[in-house]
């Protein structure tokens, strides 16, 4: 634990560093320009960028736990309160910043869930089972959730139950939000934050906040990295082996992605758990610790920003082009070209917010979302 605050050192590194990653793969210069390790897969499979939402959601479940020891970890009225209060406003980010800036607008269309969204919603349901069910029977719920996911989507899909068009957790979400509320970057109405692939997103959840409880139980050591390790490889093995039957997959969140990501989420952080907490080689992870205390709302202000960017609109020629586009055709591409330049062009972005979180961070400001 830091000694100044006793927070987690390697949990807000691991935090930061996941951020870090979150906004430079979702803002490239030009989508027609990036490396592949940072585009999703198109369907099936995992990339870099494809560990990225399931990280956040693995450690939204291990801050959980310490964060929630204040209330014994136990479900009563002051427990239940925070988790409204914090889901809700989560929430009301997440829709806000879907429309931000165009107010002004035909709201029958608008896109429901979201990012920030799916965070709101499997923290609640994550939180409240892992208060709920004693921990050492979470594996059993986590088990029961997944089998359920996976027995829905095949007895009640289509002919090809895991297809883009043919998945039950699409019918699901037009049964309940709506087709013309659902995400379209897939060609198709289809919602890859939607609310029946909530469900396994919640198991991501609740593993973090088992691993939180193994790491917040006496003082760091090596024993508790080679457990989390030994976990991590089981759960690559058991999704990599699921993933056979039923397909590793991000849009659908399957059952056989939260197993593999989670592995890899729980080795990742054994190193740096390893690195910062047990050998006390802190300094390494400054830059990042810096973004991971204040984690959610470096993600909000750099959604603002970049909204910002694409809004603002420019003399280019002869017509108008947004700043957005300005900035990477002017000053990224005659520096490094269109790739690199595309990649120089999100880094870019990430170290702007990564100044404000070093304000906040000497400040001892934490804004909580």
């Amino acid at each position: 634990m830091a000694k100044s605050s006793g927070r987690l050192v390697s949990l807000d590194i691991f935090r930061g560093l996941t951020v870090a990653f979150m906004i430079i793969v979702n803002n490239p210069g030009s989508w027609d320009y990036v490396y592949s390790p940072l585009r999703h897969s198109k369907w099936n499979g995992c990339t870099l960028t494809d560990l990225v939402f399931p990280f956040f959601l693995f450690i939204v479940g291990m801050s959980t736990w310490y964060s929630f020891k204040k209330y014994s970890n136990e479900i009563n009225g002051s427990s239940i309160l925070r988790i409204l209060r914090r889901t809700l406003t989560i929430f009301a980010v997440g829709l806000f910043l879907t429309i931000f800036p165009h107010f002004v607008r035909d709201y029958s269309t608008l896109r429901i869930m979201g990012v920030l969204q799916r965070i709101a919603l499997a923290y609640a349901l994550g939180v409240l089972i892992c208060l709920a069910i004693k921990r050492e029977y979470l594996w059993i719920i986590i088990a029961i959730l997944l089998l359920i996911y996976w027995g829905l989507l095949s007895f009640f899909g289509g002919a090809d139950p895991y297809s883009l068009g043919g998945n039950f957790a699409l019918k699901a979400d037009i049964a309940v939000l709506g087709k013309n509320h659902l995400y379209t970057g897939f060609g198709i109405p289809f919602e890859p934050e939607g609310l029946l692939s909530t469900i396994p997103a919640v198991c991501t959840v609740i593993i973090g906040y088992f691993i939180g409880g193994m790491v917040g139980k006496g003082a760091a050591s090596g024993k508790t990295v080679i457990k989390i390790i030994l976990l991590g490889v089981a759960a690559i093995g058991l999704g990599y082996l699921w993933n056979m039957i039923f397909p590793i997959n991000k849009p659908l969140w399957t059952s056989s992605y939260v197993l593999f990501t989670a592995g890899i989420a729980m080795t990742v952080f054994a190193i740096i758990y390893l690195i910062s907490d047990v050998l006390k080689f802190q300094a390494l992870g400054t830059f990042f610790m810096i973004f991971g205390t204040n984690a959610l709302f470096s993600y909000f202000l750099a959604g603002i920003w970049i909204k910002m960017l694409l809004f603002i609109q420019i003399e280019s020629g002869p017509g108008k082009v947004s700043l957005y586009n300005w900035i990477y055709e002017k000053v990224c591409v005659p520096i490094a070209g269109h790739l690199n330049g595309s990649l120089i062009f999100a880094v870019i972005q990430m170290l702007l917010i990564w100044g404000v979180a070093l304000i906040l961070y000497r400040k001892k400001i934490m804004i909580r979302l």
